[in-house]
Formats: C-alpha cells, sequence, structure tokens
C-alpha cells in the first residue's frame, strides 16, 4: 500500500473541500472496498478524509410519505429497519444478498453505491485496464468475459457494476442526495446516477470530483409483492452472474431490474409494461442491443429463467 495522508472530516462541506481541492484526495468511511484496492495498488489516494463522523447516520420519514436513508446507514441497519423490511422489502432482500454480515455491518449506503467493479483485469495490475489505467486498453475483450457485461458496455470496456442493493433502488426509483465544495446540493436519479461506460470507463459515476453523496431518498412505497433473485456461482459471498430485482402488483403489472449485466443496474421502462406477457417478453425488449461474448452469452437464457421464477413466484 502506497503511503497516504489522512484527516477526519467534521462539516460536509469542509469535507467535499478537503477531496475538491487536492489531486488525488479520496473520501472514506467503511472501506470495505476502497482498502482492499489500496492494498493491492489498484487504487492509490495521495490522501483521505474520512466521513464517518458525519452525522448521515439516521432513516428518517419523508413529508412525501418515502424514506430518506443518510449516506452512512450501515448496510445492516438498513436491512434490519422495519419500515424498509415492511414497505421497501426489495431493498431490504436486496443488502441481505450481498456480502457478508460482517461486511454489511461497516458498508455504508454510499460507500454500496460507489464500489467500483469486481473485474479480474481491473484487480490485475499486470493486465491492461482502461478504469485503472486510462488508454491502456481493455484485455476483457478478447479475454475472459465470463462474469462482465452483455450489454451498456462499450469498446473501452466491459465490466459490469458489481452492486445488489443499487439494483432494488433502481426499481424503486430512489434518489441520490449530494453536497459540493461550494455548499451546493443536487438530487440524482439512480436511474442518471451510474454511467455508461462509454470512451471514460475510468468515471463510474456522474459525481463531480469533491461531491460528496449526503443521502438516498425514496419514494412512496409501490405497494404489491417484493423479490430479489440472485444467481452466482456459489450459495454466498459471491457476486450476481445475474440479479433480478422486481416488484409485481396482484394484476402482474410491474418493475423490473436486472444486475450482474451491465455497466449500471440495468431498468428499461419500456419492458416493465410487457410483464403481464411474460419473461420473455421483458428479456426480448430490456436486452434489445445486446452484445455478448461466447464467454457470458449464457446470461440472456440465465436472465429470462431467474425473471420467469421471480414471475411464478409472484402468481403464487
Amino acid at each position: 500500500m502506497k503511503a497516504f495522508t489522512y484527516e477526519r472530516a467534521k462539516d460536509p462541506v469542509a469535507a467535499a473541500q478537503a477531496v475538491a481541492g487536492r489531486r488525488g484526495a479520496r473520501f472514506i468511511a467503511g472501506g470495505t472496498n476502497l482498502l482492499d484496492l489500496m492494498k493491492i495498488e489498484v487504487e492509490t489516494p495521495a490522501h483521505l478524509v474520512d466521513v464517518q463522523d458525519l452525522d448521515f447516520d439516521k432513516i428518517e420519514e419523508t413529508p412525501e410519505g418515502g424514506l430518506r436513508i443518510g449516506a452512512l446507514v450501515s448496510n445492516t441497519d438498513l436491512a434490519a429497519d422495519g419500515r424498509v423490511r415492511r414497505d421497501y422489502a426489495v431493498l431490504s432482500r436486496a443488502i441481505l444478498a450481498g456480502a457478508s454480515g460482517q461486511l454489511r455491518n461497516k458498508a455504508s449506503t454510499a460507500g454500496n453505491l460507489l464500489q467500483r467493479t469486481r473485474c479480474p483485469y481491473f484487480y490485475d495490475t499486470n493486465m491492461a485496464c482502461n478504469k485503472r489505467q486510462p488508454g491502456s486498453g481493455c484485455a476483457a475483450i478478447g479475454g475472459y468475459s465470463r462474469q462482465l457485461g452483455v450489454i451498456g458496455v462499450s469498446k473501452s470496456c466491459i465490466a459490469t457494476f458489481p452492486g445488489d442493493m443499487a439494483v432494488a433502488l433502481r426499481v424503486l426509483d430512489a434518489v441520490v442526495e449530494t453536497v459540493d465544495a461550494s455548499g451546493k446540493t443536487r438530487s440524482i436519479p439512480i436511474a442518471d446516477f451510474h454511467r455508461l461506460w462509454g470512451d471514460r470507463p475510468e468515471q463510474d459515476t456522474v459525481l463531480a470530483p469533491g461531491e460528496l453523496i449526503t443521502a438516498v431518498t425514496l419514494p412512496r412505497p409501490l405497494g404489491g409483492r417484493h423479490f430479489y433473485e440472485k444467481v452466482r456461482d456459489r450459495a454466498s459471498y459471491a457476486f450476481a452472474l445475474v440479479s433480478v430485482a422486481a416488484v409485481i402488483q396482484p394484476d402482474g403489472t410491474g418493475r423490473v431490474a436486472f444486475g450482474g449485466v451491465a455497466p449500471k443496474p440495468w431498468r428499461v421502462e419500456a419492458a416493465d409494461a410487457l410483464l403481464p406477457q411474460g419473461a420473455e417478453a421483458v428479456i426480448r425488449r430490456a436486452f434489445e442491443g445486446a452484445t455478448p461474448t461466447k464467454d457470458n452469452a449464457f446470461k440472456l437464457p440465465l436472465a429470462t429463467r431467474a425473471l420467469a421464477f421471480v414471475i411464478t413466484q409472484a402468481r403464487t
């Protein structure tokens, strides 16, 4: 691990200023992803700004009837919250499908959104990776790509966003709240928060340098039945090959988003309308224009089967 300097922030604007004003500075909270990357020198921040002392660890009801989740709420506390379990069960189930209990105790809401890809070429500093070293190329293209993306990828990168929580947030139409170094706040729909790679795969999100996540807001509950189906190589502690987050109403209508297939949680609203027609209709629309490799073409029929299982469960 390369040497770095460190400070603990006491104010969100000051934290944003500390990161925005210093090249190579990064925020840190639970550190469940960042510290691992620092140990193998995939990430080499020159300065860390610890935000754990900020007052972002509460879950509060909003005047609109939703919930406001502080950026530092742990995954464990969020999944266990009675209001989340009752009204946003897809979110609770997605969180519990990811990582171990120990990691969920430390992992924060904001950090979960900001976790980086688990592409093996990104983690191997001996391999070319445009995310790790812009302009170096993508060894995954033409390499072993079983775990990687089938849609929304580019000629520069075929990595996927690895998380579970954000896939559920995409179904729920969550909004990410931030503050920058000038004190300006903004609200970013979760649909717009993560980027498609394009020719700048090193930029995972639309956040500006030094922009700090303060909360995630959920709208009023959707009702219906909530599902999170995660298909992986082993029964626990593994990232999704394909995941399906769905909220399905009694009449068969609903919403669906997919994980493990794209640079961001993948939802096509036009495909939602096809849920009453069955899984194959939804997958054809949601994955229109997909460009799988020979190694990961299985993800399309796998997504179909996973969604078909969810639809069957919703009907029972």
